[in-house]
């Protein structure tokens, strides 16, 4: 649990590092809304999803970010896989249409792999996205940049930098409660905890783990705002920056290359829409309308 680096920095120098986090966080929006656009066809779906991952690995390539983790990550989250595919599977749906194999008198179809196989890859795609974002850019970076994108609500007395402060945090706060869980089940290990056989076993090592994990965090908490509070930290207060974020060249480059691909997907998605319209106008009218 310790090699786990979803929401930690990763101190490198590679061009994705270096753009700026404004663009970023405007960058995950687009990617997040194109992931969950739906098509009719599941071959349209399939093929672009499976552009969309491909992309995502290699900027998780060229960002230096350890597929490991993002394995890892997925592997902690057995049971929710297992859970939605059995939900999937064992509940009747009248749009499933395509049957794999019976089991006594229930039918399990082709259509309910698809769908649970189509939700993991939406998760892996957030997944990789939500890396991206929190490997390559600093917290305070992260910060400064949500709370800019929220600046135009401040005249309603919309509290930007406050929101902004909290999710900073939140975001820092995953890879010290992984380290503080991993230190945890050592200690627990060594006085003869198992954490690996038995499910009744299981159950009482996780309550004996979450106890004492949810003190050591609110410790951590109270240690935070003390350190906030003891260096005059007020977030009513006008506020400066040392580093100014500024865009640049690679700004400009990365926002095209974005944009061309949400283009893109959301352009195949109206068509895919407007043809789905025309179907229906067609079945029940018997008339083409003519978009």
């Amino acid at each position: 649990m310790s090699e786990l680096t979803f929401g930690r920095y990763s101190p490198y120098n590679t061009v994705v590092h270096r753009i700026d986090p404004r663009s970023k966080i405007f960058y995950m929006i687009l990617i997040f809304v194109a992931i969950f656009l739906h098509f009719n066809m599941w071959s349209t779906n399939l093929i672009i999803s499976g552009v969309l991952l491909i992309l995502l690995v290699v900027v998780m390539a060229i960002s230096r970010i350890s597929f490991r983790s993002l394995a890892k990550s997925l592997l902690s989250m057995w049971f929710l896989l297992l859970f939605l595919l059995v939900i999937y599977a064992l509940i009747p749906n009248k749009t499933y249409i395509y049957p794999a194999f019976n089991i006594g008198s229930l039918t399990i179809y082709y259509d309910a792999f698809y769908q649970w196989g189509y939700i993991m890859l939406r998760l892996v795609m957030i997944l990789c996205t939500t890396m991206i974002l929190t490997s390559t850019t600093k917290p305070m970076d992260l910060t400064n940049g949500l709370e800019w994108g929220m600046s135009f609500l401040k005249p309603i007395h919309f509290p930007a930098h406050e929101i902004a402060m909290t999710i900073s945090i939140a975001l820092r706060f995953i890879p010290t409660i992984l380290d503080e869980t991993n230190r945890i089940m050592k200690a627990q290990s060594s006085r003869g905890v198992d954490f690996t056989r038995g499910i009744a076993n299981r159950v009482r090592a996780i309550v004996s783990l979450i106890i004492p994990l949810f003190v050591s965090a609110i410790e951590r908490s109270e240690e935070l705002a003390n350190a906030m509070e003891a260096r005059g930290y007020d977030p009513k207060a006008k506020r400066t920056h040392f580093h100014v974020m500024h865009f640049s060249y690679l700004d400009w480059i990365s926002f095209f290359l974005v944009l061309l691909v949400f283009g893109g997907v959301l352009a195949l998605f109206i068509i895919d829409k407007n043809v789905q319209t025309v179907n229906i106008i067609e079945t029940l009218f018997g008339v083409n309308p003519g978009f």
